[in-house]
């Protein structure tokens, strides 16, 4: 019988334990492109007020992002990205309660937004994009989550995919822990994230989780993150390619993705609508929880 194990994660402020329920991390996109709420959050005081929001729904953390990767998004400078996420982590520090989570790939915007209390990187490169990020996240002793993601943002999603999503998704994640581990990042600080959506035919997302156990064997805390994706979209719509239903319609869809992703062991999933899977995740840990007991227990 599939358990998720417990972890500790070290993060300087505090340890996370990892597996006796799932966290939650709120996704607040400072861009103007992002595929779900791009421009709402642009403004800084809204992007504020969204975090705090977020936090008072039951967000556990929060990932901050100031460039999109959405497919086909064109790369931002470090100075772009900077000055879209940097007022909102200022606005912030030591206000809010729960770890904050920075999604970039750049070194320089890592090490500016760990001064002002960045406790997580999520870099969906996965130490490929800048290779200096790693020595930034060893040197702050911050946490890192590692994505996989076969090409870049902008191509993607045209094909071919993965001949076998799995292989290659393990193949890709193991590649990347040995990255770390030769930067000397700590395991006790490392995530990994199979990168929904990131480089993979619609029909494998689904593959993708209805296999998330074979994850484990990989030691890591699992990050999942399917949240109002498009092929949720796709699916809903009746499969009809290039019409997939717009990501506002996709709140029951995702809440689909994450009960199946945490009932395949996620001990993370990144989620846009917090209150609404503030309610689907203690349900799918009770779930989980309960298969795990023997017949006749109590």
């Amino acid at each position: 019988m599939f358990s998720r194990n417990r972890y500790r994660l070290r993060l300087p402020s505090r340890t996370l334990v990892l597996g006796q329920h799932t966290l939650l991390m709120g996704v607040l996109n400072v861009t103007p492109d992002s595929f779900s709420d791009g421009g709402r959050y642009l403004d800084a005081q809204a992007a504020i007020a969204r975090a705090f929001e977020m936090e008072r729904a039951g967000a556990d953390l929060l990932d901050i992002g100031g460039e999109s990767t959405r497919p086909g998004a064109a790369p931002v400078s470090a100075e772009q990205e900077l000055a879209r996420v940097m007022h909102v982590l200022e606005g912030l520090h030591r206000k809010l309660h729960i770890p904050i989570s920075l999604d970039t790939q750049k070194a320089a915007v890592a090490e500016a937004g760990i001064a002002v209390g960045a406790e997580i990187i999520n870099d969906i490169s996965a130490l490929r994009a800048d290779p200096a990020l790693a020595e930034v996240v060893r040197r702050h002793r911050v946490a890192l989550v590692l994505m996989h993601m076969r090409g870049r943002p902008g191509t993607m999603q045209r094909s071919p995919f993965a001949r076998d999503v799995m292989r290659d998704v393990v193949t890709g994640l193991r590649a990347a822990l040995a990255r770390a581990r030769r930067a000397g990042i700590g395991r006790s600080r490392l995530l990994i994230d199979p990168g929904i959506g990131f480089g993979k035919s619609y029909e494998q997302n689904f593959e993708l989780l209805a296999r998330l156990p074979e994850l484990a064997r990989l030691g890591c805390p699992l990050v999942v993150g399917t949240s109002r994706k498009a092929f949720i979209g796709w699916l809903l719509s009746g499969k009809k390619q290039g019409r997939p239903w717009p990501p506002d319609k996709r709140l029951w869809g995702t809440a689909a993705t994450v009960a199946a992703a945490i009932l395949g062991g996620a001990h993370i999933v990144r989620v846009h609508d917090v209150a609404e899977m503030a309610q689907v995740a203690p349900i799918a840990d009770a779930i989980a929880a309960a298969r795990g007991v023997p017949r006749g227990a109590r």
